[in-house]
């Protein structure tokens, strides 16, 4: 018998923030994106193991991206609506 499992990470747009990238300094509005890794077992995505909050700078000449914490991005998402 085989047993097949790993890891998959899942990036998810959230919206647009309105802030000031932290590498360029350029005001605007970044892409605010969570990324969840799952165990997978045969396949099929079953717990998550981690979740991770990024920023992604879209300056033609930045494109940087910061990873925040939780609680910022939960400050952060009030501004998507």
């Amino acid at each position: 018998m085989f047993l097949i499992f790993g890891f998959r990470t899942k990036a998810t747009a959230l919206g647009w923030v309105p802030e000031t990238c932290r590498v360029c300094g350029q005001a605007g509005s970044l892409l605010l994106i969570r990324e969840t890794t799952k165990f997978s077992l045969f396949f099929i995505p079953l717990i998550p193991v981690r979740t991770k909050h990024v920023v992604r700078c879209q300056n033609a000449f930045c494109h940087a991206e910061t990873r925040i914490s939780g609680d910022e991005a939960r400050r952060l998402q009030p501004a998507l609506r």
